[in-house]
């Protein structure tokens, strides 16, 4: 196949805003974005300085042919590059999920319009307000619609001949009270219509107005002594102001506002979306995003900005966003809020993303725990600055009573979780006294001499409980290895959960809720579990072993014989003249047997 001569194609390009494609080999499109500046962009793909993932390499790999396509500015291109991808989906673009159809609330265009849900639109002239992500809050407007409008629900044809024509009886629909009766004219046209606007009003988020209109209305009866017009316009009040308090989230200032915010890892982004009319949230939704190369949170962040804006027809002027983006356009304005109502709304709106991010990867991982495993060692390897992923990780713990029977243990953690079998602990050989750092230093060099000597794969990173002078022990030992520059070591100290590298003097705190420090917890947690059984043990049969050879006719070796066959002091109690014999000879069985004889 032949190198293609990416300089000669960009000598096209020119340095304007504008859409770019790549094309492959068999004329596919694989790829398409957007730029402020095309020649810039499209020549950064080739740029071989430029830091870009495995994904990213491949893509550039594959192209064969540039097009491109010129607009005035870059908001422009940035609609243009969302309506293309929707388009053809190219292979190395994102992938937006969501494929539900979401319903809508349809006033139709008929003479005395109904006012209902639909899930497809048809232009037909009806006004369709939606799409309403959450089903149940667009049932909440219906209700709040029929329980205040008395609107008719049929589907005759109510034109003015009909209906002068004597053509349609009310129903029960009308007996009941939930219509007026429009199809025998008892209800004016021009009422009807006053009640539709109202709805529009309401679907728009101004219910404010709404609400404002009915309480001039009830003062102009009371004035004019129509207690009973001013009753059923109370009722009517009630409704509407026990919904705005349910759905004002702001102060109703802020109008017209569209507000997102972003959550992403390495394979997924997901993007939240608040439509604000006077103070109330009227749209919502978020959705996942699929990356394909290595996109950035700004980049993702403008394309379903685009996504939302075409799907809910915004006509906002301002958007509420998390961070800075560089889209240059006088028709909008991107606000970074940092205090105030707008950054509530931000932090609901990031709210919502983070707890649908956690429900959706608790779903992939429910199904695939192998996505929980790399998810947490991707983390791990990013919050602490590591090379390669810590697919297995040890972690050292001493152990010592006031310098007496010192141990070390290690705990073997694979692929995030404990592997047990791989569990190992020492007696320590060269120390003497309580020197914690000493027993480390052995510790360490011991482990990891006899992994060369059996070209065993070292771990990835080793956590060592303890500060800095247990973090410098091991580093010692690693260094006359040879591996100190092989592996990662880091030091926890458990005061303040401070992770120490070697050579900083500062140490690095994790968030408290990180899963990377969970991780570590646990693994210092379990070294200092399983030490610490062992250290018990050696301990109760130090204690037993001295006390077997206080015995008069007891010495070491028959204390160590006696230990081996029966582990403790109970069962050599409990044991017959017979199994004593085994290991003893007569005189020193009578004298064992005496001995506990006395004691009981």
């Amino acid at each position: 196949m032949a190198a293609f001569d990416y300089k000669q194609a960009l000598t096209d390009v020119p340095h304007r805003p504008g859409v770019y494609q790549f094309w492959d080999a068999e004329d596919t499109l694989i790829y398409i974005g957007k730029a402020k500046d095309l020649r810039n962009r499209v020549g950064s793909y080739f740029n071989s300085d430029s830091q870009m993932n495995g994904k990213t390499r491949v893509l550039v790999s594959r192209i064969r042919k540039i097009t491109f396509t010129i607009v005035n500015t870059e908001i422009d291109a940035w609609l243009l590059e969302n309506s293309l991808i929707k388009k053809h989906q190219p292979r190395y673009n994102i992938m937006l999920k969501d494929d539900k159809t979401y319903p809508w609330i349809i006033i139709k265009k008929e003479a005395y319009p109904r006012v209902f849900w639909t899930r497809k639109m048809v232009k037909d002239g009806s006004t369709y307000f939606g799409p309403y992500a959450s089903v149940g809050m667009m049932h909440t407007i219906l209700d709040l619609i029929k329980e205040t409008y008395p609107l008719r629900t049929c589907n005759l044809a109510l034109t003015r001949e009909n209906i002068e024509a004597g053509k349609f009886k009310v129903c029960l629909e009308y007996q009941i009270g939930n219509c007026k009766g429009p199809c025998q004219d008892y209800q004016p046209a021009d009422d009807y219509e006053k009640n539709i606007e109202e709805i529009k009003d309401i679907l728009n988020g101004k219910i404010g107005n709404v609400i404002r209109d009915v309480k001039q209305i009830i003062k102009n009866a009371v004035a004019d002594l129509n207690f009973e017009y001013a009753h059923q316009y109370q009722r009517k009040l009630v409704v509407l102001e026990k919904y705005q308090s349910k759905s004002t989230v702001v102060n109703s200032s802020i109008t017209n506002v569209d507000v997102v915010s972003i959550a992403s890892d390495e394979r997924y982004a997901f993007v939240n979306y608040l439509k604000i009319m006077n103070g109330s949230i009227i749209q919502t939704q978020t959705i996942e995003i699929k990356k394909r190369l290595d996109e950035s949170d700004e980049e993702l962040l403008t394309i379903a900005i685009s996504e939302f804006r075409s799907k809910f027809h915004s006509t906002s002027r301002e958007i509420i966003v998390p961070f800075e983006i560089s889209l240059d356009d006088a028709s909008l304005k991107f606000t970074v809020p940092k205090l105030g109502e707008k950054k509530s709304l931000l932090e609901l709106s990031q709210k919502n993303v983070l707890f649908f991010k956690r429900e959706k990867l608790n779903q992939y991982e429910k199904l695939n725990p192998d996505l929980r495993s790399e998810r947490i060692l991707t983390q791990m390897q990013s919050d602490l600055r590591l090379t390669r992923l810590p697919v297995h990780i040890e972690c050292f713990d001493n152990s010592n009573f006031q310098g007496k029977y010192p141990v070390s243990a290690i705990v073997v953690f694979r692929d995030a979780k404990p592997s047990k079998k791989d569990y190992r602990h020492f007696n320590v050989k060269t120390v003497e006294g309580p020197n914690d750092f000493a027993t480390m230093e052995e510790a360490v060099y011991r482990r990891y001499k006899r992994m060369l000597d059996e070209n065993e794969p070292l771990p990835q990173l080793i956590i060592i409980d303890g500060g800095k002078g247990q973090l410098s022990s091991a580093v010692t030992s690693l260094k006359k290895l040879g591996i100190d520059k092989m592996v990662t070591v880091i030091g926890i100290a458990k005061r303040l959960e401070e992770l120490y590298y070697p050579g900083d003097s500062y140490p690095l705190y994790l968030d408290k809720k990180s899963e990377t420090l969970k991780v570590i917890q646990q693994l210092r947690d379990e070294a200092h579990r399983f030490g610490i059984t062992f250290h018990r043990k050696k301990r109760d049969q130090g204690t037993l072993k001295t006390e077997l050879e206080a015995i008069a006719g007891i010495g070491k070796t028959s204390a160590d014989k006696l230990l081996r066959q029966f582990k403790s002091v109970k069962k050599i109690k409990e044991a017959t003249e017979d199994e004593l014999s085994a290991v003893l000879n007569k005189t020193q069985v009578k004298t064992l047997i005496e001995y506990f004889n006395q004691q009981a």
